[in-house]
């Protein structure tokens, strides 16, 4: 990647529904030729994809909390991570070193969903032998993009 794809990549994370030309205009190139860059880089998987992004607290998800995993059994690896792609309050999933195996940020809407996720879907279906659980009081900054 040199500097204006960087540029654009940095523009596009910050507002998707930038037009060609503004992404241009930001690169200094003309639209076409900025429409180009940015088809390029998703061709290579740089980008991904878009999304608007939602509130959690306006829709309804405004319990954040963050769990340590720890497998009884790492035979239970590839059941545990695909019943977790399944769960769409599991927002994020992290294989981790350390004490734990993995590192969960979930969103609830109350105390007692986030209950039933310990409790039921994690311990007692998936056979997870323990987790600890951090709760968030406030986000001071949440981005989803390293740019």
């Amino acid at each position: 990647m040199d500097t204006l794809d960087k540029k654009a990549l940095a523009l596009l994370a910050h507002d998707g529904r930038a037009t060609w030309a503004d992404v241009g205009q930001h690169l200094g190139l003309s639209a076409p030729a900025a429409a180009e860059r940015v088809r390029k880089l998703e061709e290579r998987q740089v980008i991904r994809g878009y999304a608007a992004l939602a509130d959690p607290v306006a829709i309804g998800f405004g319990l954040l909390a963050f769990i340590f995993v720890t497998l009884d059994s790492q035979q239970k690896r590839r059941r545990f991570l695909d019943a977790i792609l399944k769960m769409p309050g599991v927002l994020e999933c992290h294989h981790v070193a350390g004490d734990d195996d993995y590192l969960l940020k979930v969103r609830c809407a109350t105390t007692l969903e986030l209950d039933e996720l310990l409790s039921n879907q994690l311990k007692q279906k998936l056979g997870v032998a323990r987790t600890r659980t951090i709760i968030a009081l406030a986000t001071a900054k949440e981005n989803v993009n390293p740019l």
